[in-house]
């Protein structure tokens, strides 16, 4: 049974850079309170109308294709991780595929957010493993900027998030010292509400997260979307953040050794850990606990904030590019998020 490698990389950013002073013009902020709390110096917007989490997509995935030697007719899966589409439905995956004039292939979309890419990793690896598919594109691109409260009530969100796209190309190898070693997936779904958006949905309040008193019987009949709704500003994303940490450093360095253990390495085996770039606090509690020293962690959250599902392969890809992981290096990649969903993927490059 073959394994899968990381046969290509590839990122794209948009050009225009948002620094957190640029935030005061929207809300009650500050330089030092940003990075106090995150880490985040800047973070990258796309532009409002030329791009989109697709077209962001497609560039990553250009130069992914590119390194791995191959075209994009070659390509017979896609696997696209975003909780930004372009539209509702269908998912962007599809898009990938229409704009790069691929073969008629399957396309799979993959709704985890900020474990997305990892997730997706996961289910390329098996499909490769199996012998199905030969080349699959992996994806995660997101466009935070275009759904996001830019006021002093949403700054809490609003500052952590940027725009960007990652992607890789899967293939088989029989190599023994090369490949994804395993992955590890987990969820709870107890708390899922605090750290959510709500609105546009189909829960018609099932579950309890707004008061609707406000409403009159008209809206109440029409939740997915209502301008009552709009002006409480019930369609932006929600998160407690105090209790997304407490989670995150809990469950983020289970799942690394997790991978470890299960490959029979350590911590101070690993050459680079590729965490996901929900806050700098938290990799720097998660590299405290696990013992690692600034040279085995990748961090790049201070200029492109936080991309969600393209975190992960926007890191990974610089570190590469920045010649950080070399041939035969043991990368861990690891995500925590909303859901709440955690995963890891152990490779050797």
């Amino acid at each position: 049974m073959p394994r899968s490698k990381i046969a290509g990389i590839g990122m794209y950013v948009p050009e225009k850079i948002i620094t957190n002073n640029d935030l005061l013009q929207y809300m009650d902020t500050s330089d030092e309170w940003i990075q106090e709390r995150t880490g985040i110096k800047e973070r990258r917007f796309a532009h409002r109308t030329n791009e989109t989490t697709t077209t962001m997509a497609v560039e990553a995935a250009k130069i992914a294709i590119e390194r791995a030697g191959i075209t994009p007719q070659d390509i017979d899966f896609i696997i696209f991780a975003t909780l930004s589409p372009d539209y509702y439905f269908p998912g962007c995956g599809v898009l990938v595929q229409r704009a790069m004039q691929m073969k008629e292939i399957g396309a799979l979309d993959v709704r985890n957010q900020c474990s997305g890419f990892v997730y997706a990793l996961s289910v390329g690896d098996q499909f490769i493993r199996s012998g199905m598919y030969k080349n699959i594109l992996v994806i995660g691109s997101e466009k935070h900027s275009f759904g996001l409260d830019f006021s002093t009530r949403g700054r809490n969100v609003s500052v952590i998030f940027g725009d960007g796209a990652g992607a890789v190309v899967l293939q088989p190898t029989h190599e023994e010292n090369q490949g994804i070693l395993s992955t590890h997936l987990h969820s709870d779904g107890e708390a899922a509400e605090i750290l959510a958006m709500y609105n546009p949905g189909t829960h018609a309040n099932h579950w309890g997260t707004h008061n609707y008193a406000s409403f009159d019987d008209a809206e109440i009949g029409n939740m997915f979307m209502s301008h009552t709704m709009i002006d409480n500003a019930q369609n932006f994303p929600f998160m407690d953040g105090p209790a997304v940490f407490k989670k995150a450093v809990v469950k983020f360095p289970e799942v690394i050794i997790e991978a470890l253990t299960t490959n029979g390495y350590k911590p101070s085996d690993l050459q680079l850990l590729i965490p996901h770039q929900a806050n700098l606090r938290i990799a720097q509690f998660v590299q405290q606990k696990l013992g690692l020293t600034d040279e085995q962690v990748y961090n790049n959250i201070q200029h492109y904030g936080n991309t969600t599902a393209a975190s992960v392969p926007i890191a990974l890809c610089e570190a590469w590019e920045k010649g950080k992981i070399k041939n035969g290096d043991l990368v861990c990649l690891a995500a925590f998020g909303s859901g709440f969903t955690w995963a890891s993927a152990l490779l050797k490059w």
